[in-house]
């Protein structure tokens, strides 16, 4: 979803005067995520990142560029928003509101070529963020049980039956989840979509960029792992291998605790959950109402996969994967 808002080069001209004195020479749609417009800016000393915010509006974008800004001051690895002469971070453009990045050099890791020394740098930098992230301004989320019984409703009514059968069993699967939370469990900031697309990797096998905080709010952090696990070694089944390496370089910067431990399985049960039923509206429905076609990473199957796993596992079993 590169570019949902269309651009031209005319259009960011007093846009970027609130930045910076230059004018510049290109404009390339981004082709990453699936939620906001990003853009690549070339300027005469360089390129810029630009990202129109499609569903958030201005409160909810300075809400997230503050955010980042306290995060990368903290030593987190993601980008700082360039400032504005006027102060803040968030303009305007085309309407909607818009901001500024600097360009990172790095490339996105395919799920083939990632190393148990990967998993460890994920989980290690998913640790710092959550210890970053203490002090940082953080909202509700948006994929609390009570958001996507709300999309499974949108499921429910889908013109295609094959979809709007899916609905009755993962409200069920939601219910019995949800009940099996322990409500005690620590909570602070969590990233919430720490998926491959959303971390660049340097040339000599470092990360050097977390992506998109669309998604990031208070949470449990019990659950942030767990998307993390399951997005980074989950194929035709877990890598059990890899899941562990992530929960290793995780709590070396971060232990568990015993709960958490126990708790990972109904966790994960909400994230697998939470995939399924946003794939299922964000893709599969959007395909039955434009008439495009689905994406095939973005297939509901595979997170329903995940969901399965997990509960064929249970608590006890997921546990004695990942734990050392």
């Amino acid at each position: 979803m590169a570019a949902r808002t269309k651009l031209t080069l005319e259009e960011i001209y007093p846009f970027l005067a609130d930045y910076m004195d230059t004018v510049p020479h290109a404009l390339s749609p981004v082709q990453r995520g699936t939620v906001n417009s990003s853009y690549e800016l070339l300027l005469p000393r360089g390129r810029i990142f630009l990202r129109v915010y499609e569903e958030q509006d201005g409160a909810g974008a300075v809400a997230e560029a503050e955010r980042l800004s306290y995060l990368a001051s903290c030593g987190v690895a993601t980008p700082h928003p360039l400032t504005r002469r006027e102060g803040g971070f968030v303009g305007e453009l085309a309407g909607k509101p818009a901001a500024l990045f600097p360009w990172i050099e790095g490339d996105m890791r395919c799920l083939r070529s990632v190393t148990p020394q990967d998993g460890q740098r994920v989980g290690a930098s998913l640790g710092r963020l959550h210890v970053a992230g203490r002090g940082a301004p953080r909202g509700p989320g948006r994929f609390e049980p009570a958001d996507l019984r709300v999309r499974l409703g949108r499921i429910a009514a889908a013109p295609d039956p094959r979809i709007a059968s899916q609905a009755g069993p993962l409200l069920e699967k939601l219910a019995a989840w949800e009940v099996r939370r322990d409500a005690g469990l620590p909570r602070g900031l969590i990233h919430g979509d720490l998926f491959r697309d959303n971390v660049l990797w340097d040339g000599q096998g470092q990360i050097c960029a977390l992506l998109d905080f669309e998604s990031a709010s208070d949470g449990v952090l019990a659950y942030d792992l767990m998307v993390t696990i399951l997005a980074w070694s989950f194929k035709d089944t877990l890598d059990e291998v890899l899941a562990r390496s992530v929960v290793a370089g995780y709590t070396s910067v971060r232990p568990l605790t015993d709960g958490e431990w126990l708790g990972l399985a109904a966790e994960g049960a909400i994230a697998a959950l939470r995939f399924t039923v946003t794939r299922l509206t964000d893709d599969a429905l959007r395909a039955l109402e434009t008439g495009a076609a689905p994406r095939p990473d973005k297939d509901w199957r595979r997170f329903a996969k995940r969901l399965d796993w997990v509960e064929s596992q249970g608590p006890a079993g997921i546990s004695r994967i990942l734990r050392p």
